[in-house]
């Protein structure tokens, strides 16, 4: 019976060689489609490539620093709690500018003169050129540089390459074409190096004098320091317990009554250390979010302090922190706030990862306000009762850590009046 069958199909075949035809073309497109074409790329290798690369900058050709007002942020509210308060936020965003800009650099480079040591740091194993720590300083400073300002900026930024020739041997006939690259700050007239041939610290204090945003570089502690242990049993460590930042390098020209060389080489965790149930409330939050940001993804946040008069930009010796067991301070008067020289304070906050080192950047925009600016608002008693709130949310202590005490009375009664 099965004979049958077969010489049934090949009588069938014969008289219809058509069919032939259309078997064997199906055949050939069956095996093109499923055969993988030379210049495709895989899907895991397209997410590599993704991987070591920053999203797109937007462009701002027709910005005028000139005429930007500062960014206005308002994020008090009726009762604080400590939370990350996180939003999202693109890479396009990550340094804001405004007319402050020209004035503020002008500061910047007084404080890199003065205080060199509080205002730019690195780690003794950042200042090795091979080092994981001096390669995020680099990919830092390259894109900032090469890519963020000229495209973000282009009416302020320009990246300029210029062409020279070099003598290989001290004679005129064995030359070398050399090219450079520097970037050209229109507003100050002033260029800087790319890539730059300094130390981590050169690239930060030169990063520190051009753009006004302080940058705090984290790597996870057995990147940043050696281990006894085989890659096998690190990588076993490392699917135990999530990864523990440290920080590595910083600039940070606007400290928030701290000097951060106390906290360079330190554990994320430690430096929070001085924030009231930092432990218990958002260690492990934020070592996992820390931990698992991924590459691309940037996000922000804004905090807020009250400035009193004297207490500058530059707070590395205090004035904006109160801690429990500490001397009391003496209280204001109403008489001693006054709408311009008391500062409502905020600093912008992002954080994204270094899609080659994998480096975790800190960027922190600081911004202050005459509190006569929040009366004149309308948001006199909004922020009175914020003050209030300080010990009423899910840390009362706060109100203490924020020096809410000495200044928190006559700033109301300045609110209210």
């Amino acid at each position: 019976m099965n004979m049958n069958i077969i010489e049934d199909w090949i009588f069938y075949i014969q008289n219809n060689p058509i069919v032939v035809v259309f078997l064997v073309l199906a055949l050939w497109l069956f095996g093109l489609w499923n055969r993988r074409s030379p210049n495709t790329i895989p899907k895991d290798e397209v997410s590599k490539e993704e991987q070591d690369t920053y999203p797109p900058v937007t462009p701002l050709p027709s910005f005028n620093w000139e005429t930007t007002e500062p960014t206005k942020y308002r994020p008090f509210k009726p009762k604080y709690h400590l939370s990350m308060a996180l939003t999202t936020t693109d890479i396009s965003h990550l340094i804001p500018m405004d007319k402050t800009y020209k004035e503020r650099l002008t500061l910047r480079q007084s404080l890199l003169t003065q205080y060199p040591t509080i205002v730019v740091g690195v780690t003794p194993a950042g200042q090795k050129p091979e080092s994981p720590v001096h390669a995020a300083i680099t990919e830092l400073y390259e894109f900032i540089v090469g890519v963020y300002l000229p495209t973000r900026y282009p009416s302020m930024f320009t990246l300029e390459t210029t062409t020279h020739t070099r003598s290989q041997d001290n004679t005129n006939t064995n030359n070398k074409e050399c090219t450079n690259k520097t970037l050209l700050n229109k507003i100050t007239n002033t260029r800087i190096p790319l890539p730059h041939r300094g130390s981590g610290r050169d690239m930060l204090s030169t990063l520190g004098t051009f753009v006004d945003e302080d940058f705090l570089v984290l790597l996870p502690e057995s990147s940043s320091s050696s281990s006894s242990l085989s890659p096998t049993e690190e990588k076993e460590k490392e699917e135990q317990e999530e990864k523990k930042y440290t920080l590595e390098a910083y600039t940070t020209f606007y400290p928030a009554g701290f000097d951060t060389r106390e906290k360079l080489g330190k554990r994320l965790s430690t430096i929070h250390d001085p924030v009231p149930r930092y432990k218990e409330r958002l260690e492990k939050s934020m070592d996992r979010f820390f931990a698992r940001l991924e590459v691309g993804k940037v996000v922000q946040r804004v905090n807020w302090s009250i400035n009193t008069k004297g207490t500058g930009l530059f707070a590395a010796f205090g004035g904006l922190h109160g801690h429990e067991g500490e001397k009391r301070e003496r209280v204001l008067g109403v008489e001693e706030v006054d709408g311009e020289g008391t500062l409502f304070r905020c600093e912008r906050q992002t954080l994204h990862r270094l899609p080659k080192t994998k480096a975790l950047v800190f960027t922190f925009h600081t911004y202050t306000y005459p509190i006569r600016e929040i009366k004149e608002e309308g948001l006199g008693e909004e922020l009175a009762m914020a003050i209030d709130g300080l010990k009423e949310g899910n840390v009362p202590e706060i109100h203490r850590y924020k020096r809410g005490p000495v200044w928190g009375e006559a700033v109301k009664a300045y609110l209210r009046a």
